[in-house]
């Protein structure tokens, strides 16, 4: 698994040059490896085998045989032995338990015997104990989704566990291979900590969630010590020196409340109630955060994991490179569709940065366009991609699960104008921006081989059928987000699977050679969802800790305080200033983190001290918060692309900016005109969306159109075109706002008569045909 510290790229290598002929047009140095030869075959036959394994030892001893034994025993034995029907479900309830421990012990240790029998080396051991085991995990997580049988607080903490267990298998290869012993003492010591700790809790839920609530033993005390540590330790893996810093100082605020000044100051926080916050309640690291991780966000991962190893992404790529032949700006297209739309699913924009970076940054450099331009637009692409439904980089599930009242759905449909005005902003700004750039606009022959229109028809059908689905259950039938993410993602793995197979019997090929194929992906898929998902557990569970020691300090009244006292209760100001907190504290930390953060930190200010609504004020801090990997001096999504591209970072972060200004001003519309984000499309939020398109498409505009004028006048023009697309987007008064946009019309008309060759005798054949004497 990747490790995200703040290891960088050397800017000054030079990027390979995509080939656009091969099989795959993305990075696969990290797809399911297998060993040559009979090993290699024995070790797929291990992977294939596992699923119907694990399938058949999750499910038998939770449904078929509590099933049976409830038949069995109010048939056979009618009140004979169980006269207390509660005494009857403990009976099975524990059969059933010892059943599947006792299969899972045995399948674990036979798994892992094989694992060492058919492993040659280190590497290649933890590689196939991180194959052979994420199988399992997804098993437990359908298996969950499904039946929902165990309070959602006791399955995130098995979640949990599994996932922290996972993550310490898949770092543990570099360090062994180095023979760094302590890193490898740390790596197993803090996996052996997790998997015990949340073991513990597991078995005892029902005591320590609920029975001895806000009381901890001496023991447990211990434990929750030493699983902070493991904690802290984890992240500092996951996310470096930056994100640990946040976690440290936020466990740091919670003791040194009394001596804060102003605002800021709280009584403080004993050690002994931090560690019950943390674990013991089964909160903090365990809290609501988790627990939404692991029953929605987990797979609609997995779901993202399929999607990539069943080749969706590449497709993607394809198709992004084949539509934007059409138009001149079409190299630079391809990275705004392309990272927008698997940026989508993906979660972190420094994360699909640097995958769909690989391809797209070389490509465009390849034809011409700057370093730093190539590194800007990708670095855009893939934070726009955040904001897109129906996924908006899992902070969707999230600001659903934080507004009391909203659905998934309603936060998916009330993403859908503002994703238009950023999406058609970007690809002007791109076409502005790059189209000068390209030596050869024509991009035919870019793609060696071409599909197909029968395998075109059944890829759609692989990959839409899911989504449709997703769509249907959600949408008409209103099923629960974990219920619709099960279905997406089964009905991924059946089309995944089938149709390849239905694709072999119509080109006549082998249909064994095709479903081993199919499923050997299926496996990879699950070993990319979890590779996906790991790392956004973990800094989620992070954040949870984190918040909740602020929570429990009243650092969100804090916060409001100091809004009111900085701003004079002026709204405006207080918006500016709500607006650089979310972009600080949305450095260096993936979308659902930094939207969770900021979404219970300062959108609560916004809602009860300035009467924002409550979706506009979460889509507010929500755009802010993702705004941090653009913003200088940290814009961590610029830094991933200028080390792809060798450009220097201030000049990809000035391309970024320029593409991306819009950005920073659409926020304020969601507060001042809320029906852009109300989920409805009635006259008001349509027109207030128009007004907000053509203001954000001025500032593009002015920012960056190729006047060809003198200085003096281009700079007017520039601040002409700004001021009053930002007018025409953000003031509150729609009649000022359609005068804003109707002085970007006179300024648009000003600039092509000015720029003609002889401008007055321009204006007079204009006006001669307007009075109707040149007819």
């Amino acid at each position: 698994m990747a490790n995200h510290s703040d290891t960088a790229t050397d800017p000054t290598d030079p990027p390979d040059s995509p080939d656009l002929s091969n099989e795959s047009l993305l990075d696969d140095e990290e797809s399911l490896e297998l060993a040559p030869g009979d090993r290699g075959r024995k070790q797929l036959w291990l992977y294939l085998l596992s699923l119907p394994f694990w399938f058949l030892v999750i499910f038998i001893p939770t449904l078929i045989v509590p099933n049976f034994l409830a038949g069995a025993y109010g048939q056979a034995l009618p009140g004979m032995l169980f006269d207390d029907p509660a005494s009857l479900a403990t009976t099975i309830e524990d059969v059933s338990t010892t059943i599947l421990g006792v299969a899972a012990v045995v399948g674990i240790a036979g798994v892992s015997a094989l694992i060492l029998r058919l492993g040659s080396g280190i590497e290649e051991r933890l590689r196939m104990a991180l194959v052979s085991f994420s199988i399992p995990f997804w098993m437990i997580v359908m298996w969950y989704s499904y039946t929902q049988l165990m309070p959602r607080g006791q399955y995130a903490v098995a979640f949990l566990g599994g996932i922290l267990g996972l993550y310490v298998i898949s770092e543990l290869d570099e360090p062994l291979i180095q023979r760094d012993w302590l890193e490898v003492g740390l790596l197993v010591g803090s996996g052996l900590i997790s998997v015990a700790t949340s073991g513990y809790l597991f078995v005892n839920y029902q005591s320590v969630a609920i029975d001895t609530v806000g009381r901890a033993t001496e023991p447990q005390l211990a434990m929750a010590f030493a699983f902070t540590l493991a904690m802290i330790y984890l992240t500092w893996r996951s996310f470096g020196i930056t994100f640990l810093a946040v976690v440290l100082i936020g466990i740091g605020y919670g003791f040194a409340g009394p001596f804060m000044p102003g605002a800021l100051s709280h009584g403080g926080l004993s050690g002994t109630r931090m560690l019950r916050i943390l674990v013991v309640s089964v909160d903090g690291f365990y809290g609501f955060l988790t627990r939404l991780v692991a029953a929605w966000i987990a797979l609609f991962l997995l779901y993202a994991g399929l999607l990539k190893a069943y080749g969706a992404f590449d497709l993607i790529l394809r198709i992004a490179v084949r539509s934007a032949k059409y138009v001149d700006s079409g190299i630079a297209q391809t990275a705004v569709v392309a990272s927008a739309v698997i940026g989508s699913v993906n979660g972190s924009q420094t994360a699909n940065a640097g995958m769909t970076g690989s391809f797209t940054i070389p490509l465009m450099k390849e034809n011409g366009i700057k370093p730093e331009t190539a590194g800007g637009i990708e670095a855009v692409a893939s934070t726009s991609g955040q904001v897109l439904p129906p996924v908006m980089g899992a902070g969707a599930f999230i600001m659903a699960n934080l507004i009391t009242g909203i659905t998934y759905v309603d936060v998916i449909v009330s993403g859908l104008i503002p994703a238009a005005i950023l999406v058609v902003s970007i690809t002007i700004a791109v076409h502005y921006v790059a189209a000068p750039q390209i030596e050869n606009p024509e991009m035919d022959g870019l793609i060696g081989e071409t599909m197909e229109r029968r395998a075109v028809a059944l890829e759609s059908v692989k990959y839409g059928i899911p989504l449709l689905i997703l769509i249907y259950v959600l949408g008409i039938l209103q099923y629960t987000v974990m219920t619709a993410a099960l279905y997406t993602a089964v009905s991924m793995i059946a089309f995944g699977i089938g149709i390849p197979l239905l694709q072999a019997a119509l080109d006549g090929e082998s249909k064994k050679a095709a479903l081993f194929e199919t499923l050997k992906q299926t496996v990879d898929g699950f070993r990319e969802g979890l590779i996906v998902v790991a790392p956004v557990t973990i800094i989620l569970a992070s954040i949870n800790g984190v918040v909740d020691i602020l929570m429990a300090t009243g650092v969100p009244t804090a916060i409001s305080l100091t809004l009111l006292d900085l701003s004079g209760g002026v709204p405006i100001v207080a918006f500016v200033l709500a607006m650089i907190i979310c972009i600080i504290l949305g450095l260096g930390m993936p979308t659902t983190a930094a939207y969770t953060v900021v979404a219970l930190l300062v959108a609560p200010t916004l809602i009860s001290q300035f009467l924002v609504p409550d979706i506009a004020a979460h889509f507010f801090v929500f755009y802010a918060a993702i705004l941090a990997g653009l913003t200088p001096p940290i814009a961590t999504c610029v830094a991933v692309t200028c080390g792809i591209s060798g450009g220097g970072f201030w000049g990809s972060c000035k391309e970024a900016l320029r593409i991306s200004a819009p950005l920073f001003v659409l926020p304020f519309a969601f507060v001042y005109h809320p029906e852009l984000v109300s989920g409805t499309f009635d006259y008001a939020s349509l027109s207030a969306g128009l007004l907000a398109m053509v203001g954000s498409l001025a500032i593009i505009h002015g920012i960056n159109y190729r006047f060809v004028f003198g200085r003096g006048q281009t700079y007017g023009l520039r601040v002409a075109f700004f001021v009053a697309g930002v007018v025409g987007m953000v003031h509150p008064t729609q009649l000022v706002q359609i005068g804003a946009i109707a002085a970007v019309g006179a300024l648009y008309f000003l600039q092509i008569i000015v720029g003609r060759p002889n401008p007055l005798g321009t204006l007079r054949g204009a006006a001669g045909v307007i009075s109707g004497r040149n007819r």
